[in-house]
């Protein structure tokens, strides 16, 4: 069966449906979603229930949207207080931790096809092409598992992981693009490569920035009227400083990167709204994106390169990235041995990787189909082996702790312009000693309570209400100092 006008609705209503249930019912064993949804799309795909879907174009197009809309969400939820500390480190890894990661799995890469057992001998360029595609961690599949399994962890690890993460893909599609058009001309200098990731850098960046802010300033100053335009408008800003970056020859992933950082901390009119929208968003495209790669592949292709491709994974998990990262960290002595070896094993691939793929594909350069289906077993592998053990390694090296209670239990939010915090309190029997109503309660200066939560019931709080142990208060006071 093949995409038509007519059934892609309906296919794709299918698709959806059916990912969803499954990725639930996968989470509750620990398996990543994520990898869930690679499976559906090769189930549905030629090999198995016959869909046809093998356009590259298509798939990175595709790829490309999703990717710059996963990146800002990613940014947005990036708070700049938990980055600062590990921010020298994070760009380290995100820029020569992938060119070290290219490099090092390039010449194993090149040495192992050189032995003659494969069937085929990839060049030296080619091989650290097929490494370049698979250098960078993939921000969808490390925030995703992440964040579905709400690990907290020790040293700032968290913002560190998704801090290089989100940042490392422009490197990575650089190597890609860069060495694609080497192969292609075998003219280009090391004046032009260099001018090439500089231009990329420096222009991604001031885009980011420069539009990030423009983002803010819409969002607060346009009175659009109806509310739920403003996260409609944001995701028009998300496509337009993508493009435009690309067109100014920068780096569109950074730069949607850094304007979702940009915007994720400062204040924002509708802040929740847009928040909502854009989680949601996230992981329609997060989605679409894994069942249409699912689909691009030809399983019984997987087969021929299962062998090369499993060493070739163990060598970047065991070897390549470790030795990567722990390069990159030597002048950052705080780092511990621990963390240094828990960032090591968090070095998932998955969607980007298999992307980033295509580009060769499309480019016709002479060995892509192989190198797409490496790649793609070996996202299979760092799924399967890192993926479902991330929160395994943190305990076992010791990096977990509690989680930190966000929000509160009642689910209520106060704007921005709001300058109040919310928290909730459980009524005790050591509290009701002293005092059984609100009025005699010594309640600190400057708070008061909202509303009451008893059981199912919600009460509205005065002065004479008999509080009774187990209730949930709704507290509201003014931010501490500290917190302005």
């Amino acid at each position: 069966m093949i995409f038509t006008a007519e059934n892609t609705l309906l296919i794709g209503s299918i698709l959806l449906f059916i990912s969803i249930v499954v990725g639930k019912t996968g989470y509750r064993f620990g398996v990543p979603a994520l990898l869930l949804f690679l499976v559906v799309g090769m189930v549905f795909g030629s090999d198995g229930l016959g869909l046809q879907f093998h356009d590259a174009k298509d798939a990175q197009f595709i790829g490309m949207v999703a990717l710059s809309v996963i990146l800002f969400s990613g940014g947005m939820d990036t708070r700049y207080k938990e980055i600062k500390p590990v921010l020298a480190g994070g760009i380290v890894l995100s820029t020569v931790g992938v060119l070290l990661t290219a490099l090092f799995t390039g010449l194993f890469i090149w040495w192992l096809t050189g032995l003659g057992w494969c069937g085929f001998h990839f060049p030296l360029l080619t091989a650290l092409l097929l490494a370049a595609t698979m250098s960078s961690t993939d921000s969808a599949s490390v925030f995703a598992i992440l964040r579905s399994q709400r690990m907290n962890l020790k040293h700032n690890l968290r913002p560190m992981l998704e801090l290089e993460s989100g940042s490392n893909d422009p490197m990575a599609y650089m190597l890609t693009i860069v060495l694609i058009q080497i192969i292609q001309s075998s003219s280009m200098g090391a004046g032009a490569i260099i001018t090439s990731f500089f231009i990329q850098f420096i222009v991604g960046a001031a885009a980011g920035y420069g539009l990030g802010k423009l983002a803010i300033y819409a969002l607060n100053k346009l009175n659009i009227g109806n509310q739920a335009l403003y996260p409609i408008l944001l995701l028009s800003f998300v496509f337009f400083i993508f493009s435009i970056t690309d067109l100014l020859k920068g780096n569109g992933y950074l730069a949607v990167y850094i304007a979702g950082i940009m915007v994720g901390n400062n204040k924002i009119m509708h802040r929740k709204d847009i928040y909502t929208f854009m989680d949601g968003l996230t992981w329609l495209f997060q989605i679409i994106m894994f069942l249409c790669l699912g689909l691009l592949v030809n399983p019984h292709e997987l087969l021929g390169v299962a062998v090369i491709a499993t060493l070739i994974g163990i060598f970047m998990i065991v070897v390549g990235r470790p030795l990567s990262v722990f390069l990159c960290l030597l002048p950052f002595r705080k780092a511990t041995l621990k963390s240094r070896l828990f960032i090591s094993w968090v070095g998932l691939r998955g969607a980007v990787p298999i992307i980033f793929a295509t580009y060769p594909v499309v480019a016709e350069v002479e060995g892509s189909n192989v190198i797409f289906n490496i790649v793609f077993f070996i996202t299979i592998v760092s799924l399967v082996v890192q993926g479902t053990t991330v929160s395994t390694a943190a305990r076992l090296l010791q990096l977990s702790k509690p989680l930190e209670k966000t929000g509160n239990d009642f689910g209520v939010e106060l704007p921005e312009e709001i300058d109040s915090d919310l928290r909730d309190m459980t009524v005790t029997s050591e509290m009701l000693e002293k005092a059984d109503t609100l009025k005699d309660m010594n309640l600190p200066k400057g708070t008061l309570v909202m509303i009451v939560k008893r059981h199912d019931e919600f009460l509205i709080p005065n002065g004479t209400l008999k509080l009774h142990v187990g209730d949930k208060l709704l507290l509201i006071s003014e931010k501490s100092k500290e917190e302005k």
